[in-house]
């Protein structure tokens, strides 16, 4: 009898949950406010870890940006400021964990408890997985996903003694879909985004409902990172439309951000299509950019 109750209870929930979504999507969402929070930013000296600064400083956060190259960060952190913030800017290589560890304790002595985090330093070699170097799949894993742990591990705490924070991962759509010649790299945004799943459900299950989560999945975006990308059906993303919809989501505690947003669809499409029309799609879209395969750079 109770098993019947609860399949009773659980369809109610799932027909609450979809109008529930459909009222949400028809309104306009309220926004939380974010001054005066201690934000991190990794990869913030290129790209998207840049403007997604900008956003935040027009917004009045506090910034701690990380970044590798020491004359991007600091071309950032000057930019913020003239927005009249404070920031504080590292030089920080996030594929090394003994470096993560010791830069976040001088953040949380100089600064203070870290209370959002935006995952962005990434890694990309594009390469037919026989002329990628094996250095190459170990830099790319340690930046695009072990370097989230260790910095979510050293931050968490603190914001698990609160209840109170929001964790952002950035990923990509190719966390949800594969694409040749990005093997390594779209095998670490599938752990990114199987990362933001785990992290989220088990910040559900300890009650830690106060602490939010965000990823960010966009498609190919123009920082220059992939050289001359080019599809037929998806459009090539500039790094401030990104940014403004990733503080949008981030701002109204979206869960999955797609950029653009009917990505979702196609990709909920795709569960349903077989192999062969998959195989068909995949033709009409011709994703192409500058790869390394067979030890020569092509266009693929």
């Amino acid at each position: 009898m109770n098993i019947v109750l609860d399949l009773l209870l659980l369809l109610l929930t799932i027909i609450y949950s979809y109008v529930e979504a459909l009222v949400k999507f028809c309104l306009p969402q309220r926004r939380k406010s974010v001054a005066g929070e201690i934000v991190l930013i990794t990869g913030a000296g290129h790209g998207i870890g840049r403007l997604t600064a900008y956003e935040f400083a027009k917004r009045k956060s506090r910034l701690v940006l990380w970044d590798i190259n020491k004359r991007g960060v600091e071309e950032t952190a000057a930019e913020c400021r003239k927005l009249g913030v404070q920031v504080h800017a590292f030089v920080v290589d996030c594929s090394d964990r003994e470096e993560i560890y010791n830069s976040v304790n001088q953040v949380k002595k100089e600064v203070g408890d870290v209370t959002i985090i935006v995952n962005n330093a990434g890694a990309i070699y594009p390469a037919d997985l026989l002329s990628t170097k094996d250095e190459e799949i170990t830099k790319t894993f340690e930046v695009n996903i072990l370097g989230h742990f260790w910095i979510t591990k050293a931050l968490l705490p603190s914001m698990i003694r609160r209840n109170y924070g929001h964790i952002v991962t950035v990923a990509s759509v190719c966390g949800h879909g594969v694409i040749p010649y990005l093997i390594p790299y779209c095998s670490s945004k599938f752990a990114a985004v199987g990362f933001h799943k785990g992290l989220t459900a088990e910040l559900e299950a300890l009650g830690k409902t106060g602490i939010k989560t965000s990823c960010l999945c966009p498609v190919f975006v123009n920082t220059g990172f992939t050289k001359n990308p080019s599809t037929r059906l998806w459009p090539i993303l500039e790094t401030d439309e990104v940014a403004r919809r990733l503080m949008d989501g981030i701002l109204t505690n979206k869960k999955m951000i797609f950029v653009p947003s009917y990505i979702n669809i196609s990709l909920i499409l795709e569960k349903f299509l077989p192999e062969r029309a998959l195989a068909a799609i995949s033709r009409v879209q011709n994703i192409q950019f500058e790869a390394l395969v067979g030890q020569k750079t092509k266009k693929k």
